[in-house]
């Protein structure tokens, strides 16, 4: 792959950058000036680089399909860690599956900008970066690593809910519904009130840019400085669509238990939210704040990183969605 030619921001996309603006800088790399281009060639693209890399995995303990690798931020230079070392950063290649596999990394950047910038998501910390030889990878900051090294307290959905390969098969992070989340919240998170919200709005900007990967190991709990829990800062956000023929939801029984589905995606929603116990005003105010702003998102994903045909099959599915969610609702809810 080509050198790319950087005239934005690889972290925030903000324009006239040719490296990570200070914005960037300040937030990703604690003030660091780091360069955009790793000292490695990409894995797999020779010998010794794929001796590294395939050492680094074994250090490794965060689970998924696409491979990650741990790495740390050394005065201003990021690099893999070695043995008994504390990775800061987890670095994404482009995967070795999956159709247009190569436009991974810049929709993971994209998408988990989008939930920041436009709709004041939480997020963890990222940004794209490249190989030596070109290739892009998406890199972002662990947000359970404390300054001094030391880690917060953090237990994914699965984990909460007992949910292993043991006891709930292969499938085990996809069983279930999205109701469900909610009863795991509560029983675990004092400010249920204000983080039930924060919950249903990012499965609803799951829905909205076609993230059919949201299952129960990408939603977490993170344990505070007050030594409670919240919802952890959200990561693993992309249009799926782009990569894999998958369903609307991830979850076998989308967003509610079948005794309570009824009505188009949009009334499934409302029913959700009024089952976790959040108010209409409040469901309303999400819907409103994730349906509006179509200019800003655009903005966002004509300044990525994705090829022109990527940015306009990823324009597609987010319109798609949003009209879906902007059809007049009928609803009823006591």
């Amino acid at each position: 792959m080509a050198i790319p030619q950087i005239t934005v921001c690889p972290s925030t996309l903000a324009k006239e950058n040719d490296s990570y603006s200070n914005t960037a800088l300040r937030r990703v790399f604690k003030g660091k000036k780091v360069s955009p281009f790793l000292p490695y060639d990409s894995p797999a693209s020779n010998d010794i680089t794929d001796a590294l890399f395939t050492e680094n995995r074994k250090r490794m303990s965060i689970s998924g399909v696409q491979e990650k690798f741990s790495v740390l931020l050394e005065k201003n230079k990021l690099r893999l860690v070695e043995e008994n070392e504390q990775g800061q950063y987890i670095l994404k290649p482009i995967p070795k599956v999956g159709k247009n596999a190569n436009q991974m990394p810049a929709n993971e950047h994209v998408t988990m900008q989008i939930a920041r910038q436009v709709f004041n998501i939480e997020t963890a910390e990222n940004a794209l970066i490249f190989f030596k030889n070109g290739n892009p990878a998406y890199i972002t900051k662990r947000f359970d690593v404390k300054e001094d090294g030391r880690k917060w307290a953090q237990e994914d959905f699965a984990s909460l809910a007992q949910r292993t390969p043991q006891t709930h098969g292969e499938d085990y992070k996809y069983g279930g519904n999205y109701l469900e989340l909610f009863t795991i919240l509560k029983k675990y998170v004092p400010a249920y009130a204000v983080e039930s919200i924060k919950l249903f709005k990012l499965i609803l900007f799951n829905y909205l840019f076609s993230n059919g990967d949201a299952h129960f190991k990408n939603f977490s709990l993170i344990e505070t400085p007050l030594g409670d829990f919240k919802l952890s800062p959200a990561y693993d956000l992309l249009n799926s669509r782009l990569h894999i023929d998958d369903k609307d939801f991830a979850l076998e029984d989308g967003l509610l238990p079948p005794n309570l589905k009824q009505g188009k995606v949009t009334e499934q929603f409302y029913v959700l939210g009024e089952q976790a116990g959040i108010s209409i005003k409040q469901i309303d105010n999400v819907f409103n704040s994730l349906t509006a702003k179509s200019d800003a998102v655009l903005k966002l994903i004509e300044a990525s990183f994705l090829d022109e045909k990527a940015k306009r099959n990823y324009i597609q599915a987010y319109q798609t969605r949003l009209n879906k969610l902007r059809r007049p609702l009928v609803v009823n809810i006591q």
